[in-house]
């Protein structure tokens, strides 16, 4: 089937810089003020170490499409740097987390529609049915290609950063009324190493989506330039915005009762706003969900295709239809993360978010430090384009990145880390059964 090109690169650099900040600002920032109330002001050096990480790591994946324009994504890249074998467990790691993010979005904007719809809360038959007709309403969507899906993203991104705009101005407000002393809460806790390092792993959670812009390279107009632009103004802005809206409710609410918080921006509008204010932020909310929803779903398309051509998947998941979209490559994932619903539709949308935040933080690092390491292998062959300045900067971009990477891996954890490994074992037997299959082909082919 011809695919027309403006169809495969339909994604320019609104859309992609769309997708960096509508992937990355989810559901979870509504939630992260209370995950990081224990630790205080531990927070504001954690989240500085991790914004200047989260640069760091988005430098590489800027710097890789920059150097290499015409592949497709980090599967590309980290097989030019180790081979296919250790490129396809960093991307099944990366692909697990993926697809196990779809139904906890879908979870969590099914757990704020209960806010409008109260059966929701209490029926979970139907709070099931609806998690799954949100995340087939999104493949839909992606599957009439990726400059629809592209418009879906900027328009749920701009809705979704009304509320962090309000809360940004509500705290320029209270804290510097004439009477902000009143209104300030500074939490009591000291500052402490282990406070920041704990700190700065909840934060890097909530900048998880800084490589969107890199993940459908194939999809991207002029991808060279537009990715590197993309992945930097959508990682400075969206660690700008997370800074401040989590201080607001850091200063505002005492402690304590921001610690017990189950809607931490929720208490907040209530507290200056009143009551009538929740459920217009419910309402964002749902709105970044689904957002974030879209966002994913066109990445997990976008690496099921690239599985496909590089081997691992079979070839028809790589198909695209004639709007240049990846039928069984959403498909496919869309049934597995609807699986994955259903097996777990009763289990609290708090239970889902643990999930979340321990499997999917885990499960990405291994494409951020393989990312990482991949450009000083390819600089050590002599492999990247042209060396200057500006590729001096990015190797040292690169050396920083894979040292912030072994810190957050020391803030994770022993038993995160371990439950990544054992996503990543299954990944080598899947390519183990490939590499088997090949062969015999390889060698029926000679025989014949």
């Amino acid at each position: 089937m011809r695919v027309s090109t403006d169809s495969v690169r339909a994604l320019g650099l609104t859309m992609t810089t769309a997708l960096v900040v509508g992937n990355t600002i989810g559901v979870g920032i509504f939630m992260l003020p209370a995950s990081l109330a224990p630790y205080g002001m531990n927070a504001v050096p954690a989240w500085l170490i991790t914004s200047v990480g989260a640069t760091f790591i988005a430098w590489v994946f800027a710097g890789l499409s920059r150097a290499f324009p015409d592949d497709d994504g980090p599967y590309a890249y980290t097989t030019r740097a180790f081979g296919g074998a250790v490129a396809f467990v960093l991307m099944w790691c990366y692909w697990v987390s993926t697809c196990v993010t779809l139904p906890v979005l879908a979870t969590g904007a099914v757990g704020y529609l209960s806010s409008f719809f109260p059966v929701l809360a209490v029926n979970h038959g139907l709070a099931a049915v609806t998690a799954l007709a949100l995340l087939w309403l999104f493949v839909l969507v992606n599957l009439r290609g990726a400059r629809t899906a592209g418009w879906v993203q900027v328009l749920t991104t701009v809705l979704k950063l009304v509320p962090q705009l309000g809360i940004i101005l509500l705290g320029v407000w209270a804290l510097f009324t004439p009477h902000a002393e009143v209104l300030v809460h500074v939490p009591p806790t000291p500052l402490s190493l282990s406070g920041v390092i704990a700190a700065s792993t909840l934060a890097l959670y909530a900048m998880l989506g800084v490589e969107s812009a890199a993940m459908p390279a194939g999809r991207v107009r002029d991808p060279g330039r537009t990715i590197p632009r993309a992945t930097f103004i959508g990682t400075l802005l969206v660690a700008l915005i997370y800074i401040c809206v989590s201080l607001v409710p850091m200063l505002l609410i005492p402690q304590g009762e921001l610690a017990d918080s189950n809607a931490p921006f929720a208490d907040l509008f209530a507290r200056y706003l009143g009551p009538a204010s929740g459920k217009l932020l419910a309402a964002f909310v749902i709105v970044g969900a689904l957002g974030c929803l879209n966002g994913w779903t066109l990445i997990v398309g976008e690496l099921t295709v690239s599985f496909a051509k590089h081997g691992g998947f079979p070839r028809v998941l790589g198909k695209v239809n004639a709007q240049g979209a990846p039928l069984w490559g959403l498909v496919f994932p869309g049934a597995l993360a609807s699986l994955m619903l259903i097996m777990n539709y009763n289990d609290s949308m708090a239970g889902a978010f643990t999930l979340l935040s321990v499997v999917v933080t885990a499960t990405n690092l291994p494409i951020y430090i393989g990312s990482a390491l991949a450009v000083l292998v390819l600089w050590r062959r002599g492999q990247i384009p042209k060396p200057g300045p500006r590729e001096i900067r990015w190797i040292g971009a690169a050396f920083l990145a894979a040292i912030y990477c072994v810190w957050a891996s020391i803030g994770i954890g022993r038993k995160p880390l371990l439950q990544a490994l054992y996503v990543c074992a299954p990944g080598v037997l899947v390519y183990a059964v490939y590499w088997w299959h090949s062969g015999r082909r390889v060698v029926m082919a000679a025989r014949a």
